[in-house]
């Protein structure tokens, strides 16, 4: 076999083999590859979704971001405050800047990879993943005792009526258009639409970072089903939800101002969960109901155990974490907050007909666990690694992670991306190889359910 050279400019040359064979080259080949069979073959649609992704990241320096002019001195002073000589007590009294940096930079890579709910859940057999995460956010939207909600509207008889300028029939429950709901920590509203359509109510998101409020009500407006056809003549707005920037550590909200409040895997960026669930119980009605799933470090957490420490910092430094609080100091902070605790539970343990342990619930791959599987697929199965090339959990191998890396260093090099976006996704990837490992030791759950109700005795 004959070796041509392959001129370099300033008179080097590059040996053709090791040009074909260099890992960039080898990186884009693959991917190019893999997508196209997946685009024949699969209804994903990777090229329709990576055409979106593309348009978003030029958008992204363009006015999109309020941590830093571009993504490469963002992703440097994020690296800086997730760094490990960074003490948990600096990113908590910064977790503005940590938070807004984290998003600026990620927003983008988990609506391309996951949607636009950015939360967990289990499977269970025969169940999409969008099946399982519309069940989700369905199952915490039955816990806000609507109904309650509805019925203490129409026995006031006040706002709801007096607004409907056609007004229902005496006797007549209001519409639950009148219901208004609160999700605490929005993202870019996946599970703020997804419940609005679900419920019917009156759905407001808040979120800190302005990017996700311009992206979750461009989605909102192009949803005609948002839309309120008598909005102004029954009193309501145009829009039955809505993104609003703000800190959910000092709301924007007036007191009482909410039926309901709920938050998915949001909470955990507050440095202090206390004063952050009472920002929540100021702005709720006596006798409302917050449901929230919370991140949590469990009791098989041992903080002199390296790998439990290892994994629980690769959490945070891939999603944004001041620091992880235990389940037992979130629920003694929401009662501490002023609610009434209802119900409490981790939802990873529930039978999802998955590799269970029988007494206890959790991931197991013991041989009694093998026997009661019955195609349940835990919730951080989508971060473990496959070689199956038509799954987004191929990047997740050793070979994977390097073609994302390599295939967005290519992009940068092409000013496809902006410079610092493979830092980003490299960052993303140390959180996603934590959670699964955190998930698979049972000392981490995503998934802690608490359930509070403001007393109906409630001094504003």
């Amino acid at each position: 076999m004959v070796s041509h050279p392959i001129h370099a400019g300033g008179g080097g040359y590059l040996n053709a083999d090791l040009f074909l064979f260099h890992p960039l080259v080898l990186s884009a080949v693959a991917t190019i590859g893999a997508s196209i069979i997946v685009q024949l073959v699969s209804p994903s649609d990777p090229w329709g979704k990576t055409l979106l992704f593309l348009k978003q990241l030029g958008r992204q320096e363009r006015g999109n971001m309020s941590s830093a002019p571009n993504v490469e001195s963002s992703v440097g002073e994020y690296e800086r405050l997730t760094a490990r000589d960074t003490s948990a007590d600096e990113r908590n009294s910064k977790y503005k800047m940590l938070v807004n940096s984290y998003y600026d930079l990620v927003t983008l890579f988990y609506e391309w990879g996951w949607g636009t709910s950015f939360h967990f859940a289990n499977r269970h057999p025969h169940e999409s993943f969008d099946e399982a995460m519309r069940r989700h956010e369905y199952y915490l939207a039955s816990k806000l005792n609507l109904s309650g909600a509805l019925r203490g509207l129409a026995e006031a008889g006040g706002e709801a009526r007096s607004a409907d300028r056609e007004g229902p029939r005496e006797g007549c429950t209001p519409s639950m258009a009148h219901v208004k709901i609160l999700d605490v920590g929005c993202g870019i509203g996946g599970p703020m639409r997804n419940i609005c359509k679900f419920t019917g109510a009156d759905v407001t998101g808040l979120t800190l970072n302005q990017y996700q409020v311009d992206r979750g009500n461009e989605l909102c407006r192009l949803d005609p089903h948002f839309r309120n056809p008598k909005g102004p003549v029954a009193g309501l707005p145009d829009v039955r939800c809505r993104s609003v920037q703000g800190d959910f550590m000092r709301q924007p909200f007036a007191s009482s101002s909410f039926d309901a409040a709920y938050a998915i895997e949001a909470t955990c960026h507050a440095p202090d969960r206390v004063k952050c669930y009472s920002e929540v119980y100021r702005v709720l009605k006596p006798g409302a109901v917050f449901a929230n799933i919370e991140w949590c470090i469990t009791d098989k957490y041992d903080p002199e155990n390296p790998e439990h420490v290892l994994v629980k910092k690769q959490i945070e430094v891939g999603d944004g974490l001041p620091d992880i609080a235990s389940t037992h100091h979130c629920l003694a902070s929401l009662r501490k907050a002023g609610f009434e605790i209802l119900e409490e539970r981790d939802l990873v343990k529930d039978e999802y007909g998955g590799w269970q342990d029988p007494a206890t619930g959790e991931y197991s791959t013991s041989e009694e666990a093998l026997k009661r599987y019955r195609g349940g697929k835990p919730w951080m199965l989508p971060l473990m690694p496959s070689w199956n090339p038509f799954l987004q959990r191929f990047q997740f191998n050793w070979f994977g992670l390097r073609v994302t890396k390599y295939s967005l260093m290519i992009m940068e090099f092409l000013r496809i991306a902006p410079v610092g976006t493979s830092r980003t996704q490299v960052m993303l990837q140390t959180g996603a190889i934590g959670l699964a490992r955190a998930g698979e030791l049972g000392i981490f759950t995503p998934m802690y359910l608490m359930v509070g109700r403001v007393p109906l005795d409630k001094k504003d």
